[in-house]
């Protein structure tokens, strides 16, 4: 069920935006430099779950943004100042820019209308990003977020967007993280504070509500006229 705002009163497809976080060829697809997350995104139907939410979007009108993680090739700008920067160096895939690796992972369908925003520092796909810019251009009040992963990225984009003044929405089935323990165990605790947390079904049927409501309201107009 949702916790925090009843997902109602919060989710327009006219002013919400998809987001979805790092789901990319070389984090979440058959050649993952992070093989255990990989697993962990695909076989708990995260991956599966954020291609439904990506097509419903696409059909409603819902912006979509996909935030992808890369660098360059010789590596110039990014962040070793933590250990996580310093073991992905090390690790046998690389992110780089132009290659197989940062491509939004199948089933995710990408089309004209997304945005793509490729960042090549941080933790976050939000601060420092074009995301928040946008999020503002397309009168954006709430940001659902999915992806890979609950470790990292998922959190730092929900503090993100709810610091910057949005309403934040978790589908719950549609992240993932390593240990698989470790997923609902930081939306309980941590994630449902700051988020209305729910299940992709659950924001496709609010979606998809509103769409048909809206739908109903433009025909009864033009009966009228």
């Amino acid at each position: 069920m949702p916790s925090h705002e009843p997902l109602s009163q919060i989710l327009d497809p006219r002013t919400t935006v998809l987001l979805t976080v790092e789901c990319q060829e070389g984090v979440v697809g058959p050649d993952s430099a992070l093989p255990e997350l990989a697993r962990a995104a695909r076989s708990s139907g995260a991956l599966v779950n954020v291609a439904r939410l990506v097509a419903a979007a696409h059909e409603g009108g819902t912006q979509v943004i996909h935030a992808i993680a890369e660098r360059r090739p010789d590596g110039r700008g990014a962040n070793r100042n933590a250990r996580l920067f310093r073991a992905a160096e090390r690790l046998p895939v690389q992110q780089v820019s132009g290659t197989t690796a940062v491509r939004v992972a199948a089933p995710i369908e990408v089309r004209e209308q997304d945005f793509v925003v490729r960042r090549l520092h941080g933790l976050s796909p939000i601060e420092g990003t074009e995301v928040d810019s946008l999020l503002r251009n397309l009168g954006c009040r709430t940001v659902i977020v999915t992806g890979v992963s609950a470790n990292v990225a998922i959190p730092n984009a929900v503090f993100d967007a709810v610091n910057r003044g949005y309403a934040a929405v978790v589908p719950a089935d549609a992240i993932a993280g390593v240990p698989s323990d470790y997923t609902p165990a930081m939306v309980r605790n941590t994630l449902a504070l700051v988020a209305t947390v729910a299940t992709t079904d659950e924001v496709l049927a609010c979606l998809g509500s509103r769409r048909r409501m809206s739908r109903a309201g433009q025909d009864g107009g033009v009966t009228r006229a």
